[in-house]
């Protein structure tokens, strides 16, 4: 990830939230943040428990997660529930 991210603390904990949840894809956290997958898993190495992180990693390569687009149902077009509120700090609630 390196110094090319200066992101603040809010987006970094915005960020690992996005990506603890499993329906939320990456390419929706490269919308909004503009970070690639393979930045979002050194941001959650980096700032999450190592055990936290094996589990996280597990549970995303598992057919479980649903983080990768190419491996969700055709029918899901959107990042979240319909019946989610609009978060205050999500930079793409308001489309």
């Amino acid at each position: 990830m390196g110094q090319k991210y200066n992101l603040p603390e809010a987006d970094i904990d915005r960020i690992i939230e996005m990506a603890w949840e499993d329906r939320t894809p990456f390419e929706a956290i490269y919308l909004q943040f503009g970070l690639p997958e393979k930045d979002v898993i050194k941001l959650m190495r980096r700032n999450i428990q190592y055990g936290s992180f094996k589990r996280w990693r597990k549970r995303v390569n598992s057919g479980i997660s649903q983080k990768h687009a190419k491996k969700r149902n055709a029918e899901i077009s959107r990042f979240k529930s319909t019946r989610q509120r609009a978060i205050s700090m999500n930079k793409i609630s308001k489309r």
